[in-house]
């Protein structure tokens, strides 16, 4: 086998396959066509890199996972006419060209129409057909299509497509009026005169230029084929400002945070953000300031971007509950790293000593809001049901069994569902949680904290339920179902601790930060950040973390192991860049009462960089820089010039330590 062969191979289990594409025809055609040689020579070493190319014209061949999820997407059969839009290289009509008999294939440009074609040609491609000319009035002359895919974002979709396709056929076409803030949509036509439209997922794409998509003398062209330009004051001219305003710490241990804390005043609800979520000195900094807020404003509990049940661990650990240990240890799920590391086990531990000496019901909690744990709540309801009513346990086992043939890949309850029409489980989780509110009054008398732990997982079943349905109807609509879950047990945890209740949020920058002020906003994406400020007003009070360089804990995929990634310097148009030449290497920057010039400045709109369990330094630009206003963002930003990985450890048992020690096995 070839050093390319294996590097296909490789590359379509680990970047394809392992993030849930899943026809064998997609999966086969993409271990069949050889990416390299629809490369320029001197980039044939990079070709199964997982990121797009230059290739001929400046212009780029895909990313190896967006063909596949496009060609995917088409929900092809085998056999079927096929029109791509957009040749380019060549290689996404060379994997169509494996799935159906025939692709028709056209590109703008005449240069790299005549290149894919004497390409294809030389291959033995012999079923794709390529044509020089405007892909947006599509082929009239091979109409009606089975699929249509088309490989550039346009203002919307041409309606030449919609009707060179067959009834019953798939259009699939990146559309969005903001060059960073696309949407893959899913066109399905219904009937000679219906269709359906389904969102798919965010992309960014190059210009569809033609009569029905961009058109270059209309100055729209300039603004979508590269990175927005951004008005602003002169970077030294701000980056000086900032230097004047920002507030400078030698370290996260002397900080000051006594001016901090006068700025968050009376807030009930501190969102506490990270950049990353690999990054030590945002960890200790969130715990550094979470101490005080307890400490020193009396803060009831602490909710984190994490799952209920492991949260729960924790919890009953620092505030000296006496439950049994569990059979399986805290947060030891893909990404362990992000909560199983020495900066959140050091809080934990604090937490626990300064609940020690205090009555119940002044001990800081601890819990989760996020909706990844079905299966894991599923057993902890079983479980606290089989305690206080069996019968009601033997009517849930019977209910949720309907998600038990998807335990081991939840996003395969999704497709299924989709795909294959089966019915859902929504009625069967949704009946479940109604029975366990039903009988409140009943369960409570076994403990109030027992009872909450199994509404919130009764609760979590059926939004998980929700979410993974609709994961593939569009990335907006599981987003906002995610972020919006958050939001709601967050206001239910204030509701059980009383209207005298605060709440600390530890959660990425862009789930604390205000969506409307970001490119989310033109996505129809909120956040929990943006929920919070419309639901509390000033009493919600929002800390974004910012760093220019050093490392981070992350993975190259999805499920792929952990690594300490080196972070490139900030891009030149991003509010990170100006806050590294403003010389000061850390500072706490206030935005909702700072200096009304500084303010204004940055108000401009700028780049903001988003690394979460994935960073992929390659294609950084395109996959982890969003825009944003930073003063509508957040109220305070915090930053580290350099920063460093978070130190994660591994499950064993701890001598000396209580079996219900929440990060043991």
């Amino acid at each position: 086998m070839s050093d390319f062969s294996r590097q296909r191979r490789e590359m379509v289990e680990r970047q394809v396959a392992a993030r849930g594409v899943r026809s064998p025809l997609v999966l086969n055609a993409m271990r069949e066509v050889p990416r390299e040689a629809f490369l320029p020579r001197q980039l044939q070493e990079f070709a199964y890199e997982d990121s797009p190319l230059p290739i001929e014209a400046e212009q780029t061949i895909s990313q190896p996972y967006i063909v596949a999820f496009m060609v995917e997407a088409l929900e092809l059969k085998g056999g079927e006419k096929v029109l791509e839009i957009g040749a380019g290289s060549g290689y996404a009509a060379a994997i169509l060209s494996r799935i159906a008999g025939e692709v028709y294939t056209i590109e703008r440009i005449g240069q790299l129409a005549e290149k894919a074609a004497s390409r294809l040609a030389d291959l033995g491609y012999a079923n794709v057909h390529v044509l020089h000319g405007d892909g947006t009035l599509g082929w009239a002359e091979h109409a009606p299509f089975d699929a249509i895919v088309v490989a550039a974002g346009g203002p919307s979709v041409p309606d030449s497509l919609k009707q060179q396709l067959k009834v019953g056929g798939r259009l699939v076409i990146p559309v969005g009026t903001d060059p960073r803030a696309q949407e893959l949509v899913r066109v399905t036509r219904i009937s000679e005169s219906a269709f359906r439209s389904e969102d798919i997922a965010d992309v960014r794409f190059v210009p569809l230029i033609g009569e029905e998509g961009w058109l270059p003398e209309k100055g729209e062209l300039a603004a979508f084929a590269r990175p927005r330009a951004i008005p602003s004051t002169r970077p030294d001219v701000l980056s000086r400002q900032i230097a004047r305003h920002a507030q400078e710490f030698e370290s996260i241990e002397t900080a000051d945070l006594a001016p901090l804390l006068r700025r968050i005043g009376d807030a009930r609800v501190v969102l506490l953000g990270e950049a990353s979520h690999g990054t030590s000195e945002f960890y200790r900094m969130r715990e550094r300031i979470t101490r005080e807020l307890i400490e020193k404003k009396g803060f009831t509990f602490v909710a984190i971007e994490g799952d209920w049940p492991d949260a729960a661990r924790i919890d009953h650990y620092v505030r000296h509950f006496e439950y049994s240990p569990k059979e399986w240890t805290a947060f030891a799920r893909f990404p362990q790293w992000m909560w199983r590391n020495e900066e959140v086990r050091a809080f934990v531990d604090w937490l626990r000593h300064h609940n020690h000496a205090k009555p119940l019901h002044r001990r800081a909690a601890f819990y989760g809001l996020d909706i990844y744990s079905l299966y894991t709540s599923i057993g902890e309801v079983l479980a606290y049901l089989d305690k206080v009513d069996p019968q009601a346990a033997g009517v849930a086992r019977q209910r949720y069994g309907c998600l038990t043939p998807w335990q081991s890949d939840p996003a395969s309850y999704g497709q299924a569902m989709l795909s294959d029409g089966l019915e859902t489980c929504e009625k069967d989780v949704v009946a479940m949680l109604r029975d366990i509110l039903i009988k409140q009054n009943v369960y409570m008398s076994g403990g109030g904290e027992k009872y909450l732990d199994a509404v919130h997982n009764a609760r979590l079943i059926a939004s998980a339920e929700q979410y993974y349905r609709i994961m593939y109807y569009g990335s907006r609509a599981s987003w906002n179902l995610r972020d919006t879950h958050m939001f709601e047990t967050l206001k239910t945890l204030f509701e059980h601790h009383g209207s005298a209740s605060k709440a600390v949020v530890w959660a990425h920058n862009s789930h604390i930060g205000n969506a409307a002020a970001t490119e989310m906003s033109a996505r129809g994406e909120t956040n929990i950040g943006e929920l919070c400020r419309n639901g509390f007003g000033n009493a919600a009070y929002a800390i974004g973390f910012g760093t220019d360089s050093g490392t981070v804990a992350a993975a190259s995929y999805w499920d792929a192991p952990m690594e300490v990634k080196d972070i490139r310097p900030s891009h030149h148009a991003s509010y990170e860049r100006q806050c590294h030449e403003c010389g000061v290497l850390r500072f706490f920057l206030p935005l909702r009462t700072g200096d009304s010039d500084l303010r204004g400045a940055l108000m401009k709109p700028r780049l903001e960089r988003a690394i979460g369990v994935i960073y992929r330094p390659e294609t950084e630009l395109a996959s982890h820089y969003f825009q944003a206003v930073l003063p509508q963002q957040f109220d305070e930003y915090i930053w580290f010039d350099r920063t460093h990985a978070v130190t994660p450890f591994e499950a064993k048992k701890i001598d000396g330590l209580p079996d219900t020690y929440p990060f043991g096995l």
